[in-house]
């Protein structure tokens, strides 16, 4: 995430998948914050989920968030 207080802990999100030739990736709606690439076996199976943390670092901020799976 880029810019600070897009989303906060709490905060139910949804996100969208989508495809690399042999990655997946995931993005908080509406364009929020974008995950890395996730193999096969870690692929999410929902795709609903609350924000536990939100992380400022080197590279802005990371968002933590809880799916049930």
């Amino acid at each position: 995430m880029e810019r600070e207080g897009l989303v906060k802990p709490g905060d139910h999100i949804r996100v969208s998948e989508g495809v690399l030739p042999s990655n997946w990736y995931y993005t908080i709606e509406p364009a929020v914050a974008m995950s890395a690439n996730f193999t096969n076996r870690e692929r999410l199976k929902t795709r609903e989920g609350v924000v536990t943390q939100v992380r400022t670092d080197e590279s802005g901020y990371t968002v933590f968030a809880e799916f049930e799976e």
